[in-house]
C-alpha cells in the first residue's frame, strides 16, 4: 500500500506493522477488518484516499522484509516468483547469446505473460523513464533495493488512473520516506559450485530538521554479479555432459512405435571446427581438419537442425556464451520535503544510477568460405596431404580471433519536485514535474570488419620479397571475388593499407596483427527522455453531503507527457561494413500526450444489516496524442461486504496502449536469423491444418515442380540453414491496442479465526487490435498457418526461384493479433502469537492459468500458449516464518507444475515426437531458507540459502524450469544508528 498523506501516517504504521509478522516470499497484503473512515489511504489503483474495503482491484504486494528474506541481490528474481510476472526478463535470459542487442543485464517485468512494453512500471505512483531506446520498458535495477518499503502487482484498470501502457496491469515500487539517523547495510552470496557470486551495500543517511517539518535523506546503494561462462558449468561446458533432445538416426523410416528424438550428448554443428573444417574437393563436405587431420564428422543426425554426435565438429556446449553477465550498479538518490503549512508541502525526489554490464556470447563463424589455390596457408598445411589445385572451402568457429562480447554502460537520472497541501478539510491537491533519462553505451567487442577479413583472409605470396601478404596490398591487387566482390570501403588497398594476412588453417595460428586489423569496437548511442507535468485535486464530497456509507470521493486532474528517444549505431554499421552485423540506421522518434481524468469513489453503505460495506467507484481518462489521436479508458468497479467477515469486489474496465517509438519509428536495418523453414518434410505436421497445402502453393510459386517439391528438404543442405540476411522496421500506420479486462473476486476475514486472510480472485484480459512484431521464424509458420496465403506475413517472406528456399525476410509490427488470458490469484495469511513459542507467520500465494491464446490475425488458428515455458497451468510460493525474541527463521517453496517441452501442434502431429517423459519439463521445486538474529535493536546478523536442495534444469535444458545457479548460500548484516 502507498502512504502519500504525512498527516495519515498512523494508519499506514499500522498496516505495515502488521505485514512484518508475515515475512513471505510473496506477501498478500490483506489488512484488518477494523478499517474505518479516519483510516483512509491511497492504495495503488487509486487517486482516492479510502479504507481498504474500498479496494477493488486484487493486489498483491511484496514487502521490504520479503525482499530482505529473499536473499536476491537482484529484485527480479524475486518478484518473478509472483504468479503474475513469472514471465519476467533477467538473469540467464539477458546474458550470452539469450540477450537482445542493447538488453544485456537488464531486468524487465513482464505482467500476466503478455510482454514488458505492456506492464507499467511505477515509482511512488509515478512514471518513470524507460530503459531501453524506443520502448516503454523499464529496468527495475535502477530502483534502488533498500529505499523499497513495498512493490504493488495490480491487475485491471491501471490505464484509467495512471496513463496507457498499462494494458496488463500495473507494478508500482513503494520507496520510503522520512529517514532520520543512519542505516548500513551489506550481503554476500555465492553459489555451492563457487561462481555466481553477488555483492551489495548501501548506506542511507537522513535527518529532520525546522522541528521536523522538513526531513532531507541521501542514499548510497552498490549491488554487483559476477559473469558466469557456459564453459564454467559441467552440465552446460562440457561436452559429454551437455545433451539435447534431438532426430534419432536409427528411426528412419519412421517407426511410430519408436521415438523420433531422444537425448544425445557430445552434439556439434556438423562440418565446421574451430581449427578448421577444410574441403578440398569443394563437395560440401570437410576432407582435413585445419590441423591437416583426415576429418571425423562423427554420427550425422540427419533432421536435427545440422548436428552431429562427437567426431572433430565444433561443440555445443559452451558456443552460447555466458550463463550471466557481469553486473555493476552505482545508485545514488536524494530525497526531501518540507511543510510549509498544511496547504503547502514540497518535496523531491532525485536519483543517478550508473549501471555496467558485460557478457560474451558466440564466436564469429565461416561457412563454405573460400581459400583461393595461391593461398600459402593452405599449401603449406597440405603440401604433400592432398591437392589444393582447386582451393579449398574453410568452415570455422572462430574463438581465436576474440569471441563477441556485448558491454552496456548506462546512466539513469530522475528528478521529481512537486507541492502538495491541503485545499480543505475535504480537498487537497498535488502537482508535480518529473524528469527522466537515460544514456546508454552499448558496446559490441571483437565483430570483424568485412572488408578487412576478407583483404586478409586473401593471402599471396608477393613474388617481389617471397613474403606472405594480402593480395591487396599488391599494385592492382584486389579482394578474392569469391567471398568478397564490392569495392574495400574502409581501407584504402595498396601497400599502405595495413592489411596483414590472417591464417585460418589451424586453431591459433593466426598473426595478432591481424586480428588488431580486422577486428573492431563498436560503441553505439541511445538516449531517451521523459517529461511529464501533472496536476490533480482529490477529496471529498463531505462538506455538500455523505451518502449512509460516507462522503463522496472525487480525484481529478490533466496530465502532458512527452517521450523522446534516438539511437545512434557506430558509423561502421551505419556502413554495414560488419562481417557479422547488418545494416544499422539511426533511430529518432517523439510522441507527446494531453490528458484528462477523473475517478469517483461512492461508498453506498456502511455497517448496516446485511451491507457491513457496499461501494462504488469509476474512473475516466481522455488522451490525446500526436501519433494515434485520441483515445478512451475507463474504469468501474465495485465492493460488496454482507458482513464483516467477506467481502466481494470486482472490476470491468478498458485499457488502450498506444504504439512505442521503435514500433512507429525504426527504420529499415538489416539483420540474420536462422529459420528453420516449416516447409520442410521435419517441420510440415508440426503446423496447422492450413500447412501443407500452403507449402504446396507457396513452393510452386517458387517454380517447383511436383517431384522438386516431393524431395524438398532444406533441414539437409548446408546452404538452406545458415543464418540468412534480412531486414525489420516500424510501421507509422500502428494504431493503439485496446485490452478489455474484468476481475471478480472475494476475501474472507474470519473473525472466529483471528489473524486470517484469504483470497480469490479471477482476472480475465482480452487484447484486440494487439500489436505483433513476430520473429523471421515466426513469419516464416505464420505466412503458410493461416487460411490462405494471402496475409501480412507470406508478404514478408521472400524464396529463391528454382530452389524454394527462404532467402529474405522483413519483420515489422502490424495491428493484426489479439491475445486471451485467464486465471485466477488465491492468496492466504495467517498469524498468531503462542505464549512460549514465539510468532508465527503462514502464506500461501498461488496462480491458476486458465487460458493464454494468442492469434496472429483475424480468423486464424489460435495458438495456446497455456502450459508452455514460463506459463505452467498451476504455480504456488508458500512461506512459513517463526519469529522467538530476537530469532527470525523463514522457510519457503516456490514451485509450479509441468510445462510442455512440445508445442500442442507438434504432438498433435507427432505423437511418437519424442519419448513421452520428455514431453514436458520437470515441476519446480525451490526450497529456501533464511535464519537472522538481532544481537540487538541497532544489528541484525543474517545467512541463508536458496535452492537448499539444489534442483537442476531439465535434461537439454540449461536455465528452465528452475536457475541454472543451483544451490545459493549468502550472508549479511544490517546496521542502524
Amino acid at each position: 500500500m502507498i502512504n502519500r498523506n504525512r498527516r495519515r501516517a498512523g494508519a499506514w504504521l499500522v498496516a505495515t506493522a502488521l505485514s512484518t509478522l508475515l515475512p513471505t516470499t510473496i506477501h498478500a497484503q490483506e489488512t484488518a477488518a477494523e478499517d474505518s473512515a479516519d483510516d483512509a489511504i491511497v492504495v495503488t489503483g487509486s487517486r482516492i484516499q479510502r479504507s481498504d474495503y474500498g479496494v477493488a482491484n486484487p493486489l498483491v504486494t511484496v514487502t521490504a522484509e520479503t525482499l530482505e528474506q529473499s536473499g536476491n541481490v537482484q529484485i527480479i528474481d524475486t518478484l518473478a516468483q509472483n504468479p503474475a510476472l513469472l514471465n519476467s526478463l533477467g538473469g540467464y535470459r539477458t546474458s550470452g547469446s539469450q540477450s537482445d542487442f542493447g538488453a544485456v543485464g537488464v531486468a524487465l517485468l513482464d505482467l500476466r505473460g503478455l510482454g514488458e512494453n505492456r506492464t507499467l512500471v511505477l515509482v511512488n505512483g509515478r512514471r518513470h523513464v524507460a530503459s531501453l531506446s524506443g520502448s516503454a520498458a523499464v529496468d527495475i535495477n535502477t530502483i534502488p533495493t533498500d529505499l523499497i518499503e513495498s512493490v504493488d502487482v495490480l491487475t485491471g484498470g491501471a490505464s484509467a488512473i495512471y496513463g496507457a501502457d498499462g494494458v496488463s496491469g500495473v507494478v508500482n515500487f513503494q520507496l520510503k520516506r522520512d529517514f532520520e539517523g543512519l542505516k548500513a547495510s551489506g550481503q554476500m552470496g555465492i553459489s555451492s559450485r563457487g561462481d555466481a557470486g553477488q555483492r551489495y551495500g548501501s548506506l542511507t543517511y537522513g535527518r529532520n530538521f525546522s522541528d521536523g517539518r522538513g526531513n532531507v535523506a541521501l542514499s548510497y546503494e552498490f549491488r554487483e554479479q559476477d559473469r558466469v561462462s557456459s564453459t564454467r558449468r559441467a552440465r552446460t561446458g562440457d561436452p559429454l555432459r551437455t545433451y539435447g533432445i534431438v532426430r534419432d538416426p536409427a528411426d528412419f523410416p519412421d517407426d511410430p512405435a519408436v521415438p523420433d528424438r531422444r537425448p544425445f550428448n557430445n552434439l556439434r554443428y556438423a562440418d565446421s571446427s574451430p581449427d578448421g573444417a577444410i574441403d578440398l574437393d569443394l563437395d560440401g563436405i570437410p576432407d582435413y581438419t585445419g590441423s591437416g587431420k583426415v576429418y571425423d564428422r562423427g554420427l550425422l543426425l540427419p533432421s536435427s537442425g545440422g548436428l552431429t554426435q562427437g567426431g572433430d565438429s565444433t561443440p555445443l556446449a559452451g558456443y552460447q556464451g555466458d550463463l550471466q553477465a557481469a553486473n555493476r550498479v552505482h545508485n545514488v538518490n536524494l530525497l526531501a520535503h518540507y511543510d510549509f503549512s498544511d496547504a503547502v508541502s514540497f518535496y523531491f525526489e532525485g536519483k543517478y544510477v550508473r549501471n555496467k554490464t558485460f557478457t560474451q556470447a558466440q564466436p564469429s563463424f565461416d561457412f563454405f568460405t573460400y581459400l583461393t589455390p595461391e593461398n600459402p596457408y593452405l599449401q603449406e598445411r597440405f603440401a604433400g596431404i592432398a591437392s589444393t589445385a582447386d582451393g579449398a572451402y574453410i568452415s570455422r568457429d572462430n574463438y581465436d580471433l576474440g569471441v563477441r562480447g556485448e558491454t552496456n554502460d548506462r546512466e539513469t537520472m530522475r528528478f521529481v519536485g512537486g507541492f502538495e497541501g491541503q485545499i480543505s478539510d475535504h480537498a487537497r491537491y498535488d502537482i508535480y514535474y518529473t524528469f527522466g533519462q537515460t544514456k546508454s553505451k552499448i558496446g559490441l567487442t571483437n565483430y570483424r570488419i568485412e572488408d578487412r577479413y576478407y583483404a586478409a583472409l586473401d593471402a599471396v605470396v608477393d613474388p617481389a620479397t617471397g613474403n606472405v601478404v594480402c593480395r591487396s596490398n599488391l599494385v592492382g591487387g584486389n579482394i578474392d571475388p569469391n567471398n568478397f566482390d564490392a569495392p574495400a570501403t574502409t581501407f584504402t588497398p595498396g601497400a599502405g593499407s595495413g592489411c596483414r594476412p590472417l591464417n585460418l588453417v589451424g586453431n591459433g595460428v593466426r598473426d595478432q596483427a591481424a586480428v588488431d586489423w580486422i577486428n573492431a569496437d563498436i560503441m553505439n548511442r541511445a538516449k531517451i527522455q521523459q517529461h511529464v507535468v501533472s496536476g490533480s485535486i482529490s477529496g471529498d464530497f463531505g462538506q455538500f453531503f455523505e451518502l449512509p456509507g460516507g462522503p463522496v470521493g472525487f480525484a481529478l486532474g490533466g496530465e502532458y507527457r512527452k517521450e523522446k528517444s534516438q539511437f545512434t549505431p557506430d558509423a561502421l554499421l551505419q556502413q554495414g561494413a560488419l562481417a557479422d552485423f547488418s545494416l544499422q540506421l539511426p533511430e529518432r522518434g517523439s510522441f507527446d500526450v494531453k490528458e484528462a481524468f477523473a475517478e469517483l469513489s461512492v461508498p453506498v453503505l456502511k455497517e448496516v444489516p446485511f451491507a457491513y460495506n457496499l461501494s462504488f467507484g469509476a474512473a475516466l481518462r481522455l488522451s490525446d496524442y500526436s501519433t494515434v489521436g485520441k483515445t478512451t479508458t475507463w474504469k468501474v468497479d465495485g465492493t460488496y461486504a454482507p458482513i464483516r467477515d467477506v467481502t466481494f469486489r470486482g472490476t470491468w474496465s478498458e485499457a488502450v496502449r498506444a504504439p512505442n517509438i521503435s514500433e512507429l519509428f525504426a527504420p529499415r536495418n538489416g539483420g540474420f536469423s536462422f529459420i528453420s523453414d516449416p516447409c520442410d518434410p521435419v517441420f510440415i505436421g508440426e503446423g496447422t491444418q492450413y500447412r501443407v497445402a500452403n507449402c504446396q502453393a507457396t513452393l510452386q510459386a517458387a517454380g517447383l515442380s511436383p517431384a522438386q517439391i516431393a524431395a524438398f528438404n532444406p533441414e539437409n543442405d548446408p546452404a538452406a540453414t545458415v543464418s540468412l540476411p534480412g531486414f525489420s522496421g516500424g510501421n507509422r500506420n500502428l494504431q493503439e491496442e485496446t485490452a478489455r479486462t474484468w476481475t471478480a473476486g472475494v476475501v474472507v476475514r474470519p473473525s472466529f479465526i483471528p489473524g486470517l486472510v484469504a483470497s480469490f480472485d479471477w482476472y480475465d484480459i482480452k487484447l484486440k487490435n494487439a500489436i505483433n512484431t513476430p520473429t523471421a521464424e515466426e513469419i516464416a509458420e505464420l505466412c503458410v498457418d493461416q487460411p490462405t496465403l494471402d496475409n501480412v506475413y507470406c508478404s514478408n517472406i521472400t524464396r529463391t526461384p528454382g530452389t524454394g528456399y527462404i532467402s529474405d525476410w522483413f519483420v515489422q509490427p502490424q495491428n493484426v493479433a489479439n491475445f486471451r488470458t485467464s486465471g485466477a490469484d488465491i492468496k492466504l495469511n495467517y498469524a498468531f502469537d503462542t505464549a512460549r513459542a514465539g510468532s508465527f507467520g503462514v502464506t500461501l500465494v498461488g496462480g491458476y492459468l486458465n487460458k493464454l491464446e494468442f492469434i496472429p490475425t483475424p480468423g486464424a488458428t489460435v495458438d495456446v500458449d497455456r502450459e508452455e515455458s514460463y506459463y505452467p497451468k498451476w504455480n504456488a510460493t508458500a512461506d512459513v516464518t517463526w519469529k522467538l525474541d530476537k530469532l527470525t527463521v523463514n522457510y519457503g517453496v516456490s514451485w509450479f507444475s509441468k510445462t510442455r517441452r512440445y508445442t500442442i501442434e507438434e504432438l498433435a502431429a507427432n505423437p511418437d515426437i519424442s519419448d513421452p517423459r520428455y514431453f514436458r519439463y520437470k515441476e519446480k521445486w525451490q526450497h529456501d531458507i533464511y535464519v537472522a538474529y538481532d544481537v540487538d535493536e541497532r544489528f541484525r546478523f543474517f545467512v541463508g540459502a536458496n535452492n537448499l536442495f539444489d534442483q537442476e534444469p531439465s535434461i537439454a535444458s540449461t536455465n528452465y524450469p528452475i536457475s541454472f545457479v543451483g544451490r545459493y548460500m549468502y550472508a549479511g548484516a544490517k546496521v542502524t544508528m
